[in-house]
């Protein structure tokens, strides 16, 4: 947690713990049985559609980049779809008008903008923020969508004229931008509650975060988390009881905003799985960090809402929380609540995605349905700070 939010200090996201990690498999090939069920619950699919989405996702990993090679500066992006009857297609934007070979679950589709003009696009608002505009209320976050061929630019009800104001003055292409409607505003995650996996210390008051996913560097060991959870030099803990705590380390390196990414390296005496908390469901192992496509269905465990699933809607995503800009996140359409900040996303093989850091609805109700997160990709935090994953063997 960062102290020039002060927002945030004062109770808009002190954090909640949360057991380790997110949801994986047994194998790359066969999810566990806990994954299983998550996916079919959240995403609506039966047994048969899942493993036929199982199948799209494989081959989506395996031919996605050769796919892109091919095509070359006509690439428009990729991502996974669902059809009307269920099942589950690859598709390949292009700007290519000419036909294209393909087989049975891989789709191309002509588009009018490349992904490195899309990318353009979003790189002058990027580079209009980091020269010290200001984001209009009511802007959210804006990012590149191959599946609409557009910069998708997130704004509050009513805030359009403002956020149309915003991206003329960047000089982005108005031919690739395209409003979308967001009812809430994301901020990063976190509850000021007691009992939890972790809490940090800034030397002023306790605050509650979760554990993401075990890494070592140059024979330390520890954990990634959000950088919004701890600065530098902040001290980690775990609850014992309601009066008393242990200390466990301390945050090594964190950034936020514009990343949002921390590790936490930890005192020798304790353990580190390469696993997943599966909630009394069994644990699940972590078995890599390869990225998943758009489209592709990923998992997050919380202490707070337990294990959810849904699926990537965009990466390389800027997020304007209350006075903080964080870029370079995946968008994700599923809810998570307080606590849940600096917890893991991992997909339905094992391969680890990134760490919660915010996002908008609730998982209560109606809400659920509703709601964005987005998390910072994991395998920019492990270069950013040396960090090489645990996986199981």
């Amino acid at each position: 947690m960062r102290k020039f939010l002060a927002w945030a200090k004062r109770g808009l996201f002190v954090l909640t713990p949360l057991a380790v990690f997110a949801a994986a498999s047994a194998s790359a090939a066969d999810p566990s049985a806990t994954t299983r069920a998550a996916l079919q619950r959240d995403l609506g699919l039966t047994s048969s559609q899942l493993s036929q989405y199982l199948k799209v996702e494989r081959l989506a990993a395996a031919q996605e980049r050769q796919m892109a090679q091919a095509q070359g500066e006509r690439y428009a992006g990729s991502w996974l779809e669902r059809k009307a009857n269920g099942d589950y297609q690859l598709v390949v934007a292009t700007t290519s008008i000419q036909p294209q070979r393909a087989t049975a679950d891989v789709e191309f589709r002509n588009v009018r903008h490349s992904a490195a003009a899309l990318r353009a696009s979003k790189g002058e608002i990027d580079d209009l923020v980091a020269r010290g505009a200001r984001v209009p209320g009511g802007v959210y976050g804006w990012f590149v969508d191959p599946r609409t061929n557009s910069v998708t630019v997130n704004v509050a009800p009513g805030a359009q004229r403002h956020a149309i104001g915003f991206v003329a003055a960047s000089g982005a292409d108005v031919d690739t931008l395209r409003f979308q409607t967001m009812a809430s505003a994301p901020m990063p995650l976190a509850t000021f509650k007691g009992g939890s996996e972790y809490l940090s210390y800034d030397g002023s008051g306790y605050w509650y975060c979760s554990v993401g996913f075990a890494v070592t560097r140059q024979g330390a060991k520890g954990f990634a988390t959000a950088g919004h959870c701890g600065n530098a030099g902040d001290t980690a803990f775990v609850a014992v009881n309601r009066r008393t705590v242990s200390q466990i380390g301390a945050f090594a390196a964190s950034n936020f905003p514009n990343s949002d990414r921390a590790w936490v390296q930890v005192d020798n005496s304790h353990t580190l799985l390469p696993v997943v908390d599966g909630y009394g469901k069994g644990d699940i192992t972590v078995r890599g960090s390869t990225v998943a496509p758009i489209g592709a269905a990923v998992c997050r465990s919380g202490r707070t809402t337990g294990l959810r699933c849904g699926t990537i809607e965009a990466y390389n995503v800027s997020v304007q929380y209350p006075d903080a800009t964080v870029n370079g996140m995946t968008q994700v359409k599923v809810c998570a609540e307080g606590g849940d900040s600096g917890g893991s996303f991992i997909t339905g093989a094992g391969q680890a995605q990134g760490v919660l850091s915010g996002g908008n609805y609730s998982c209560k109700g109606k809400q659920a349905n509703l709601a964005t997160s987005y998390f910072q990709p994991i395998n920019p935090l492990l270069q950013a700070y040396g960090l090489t994953l645990t996986v199981s063997p």
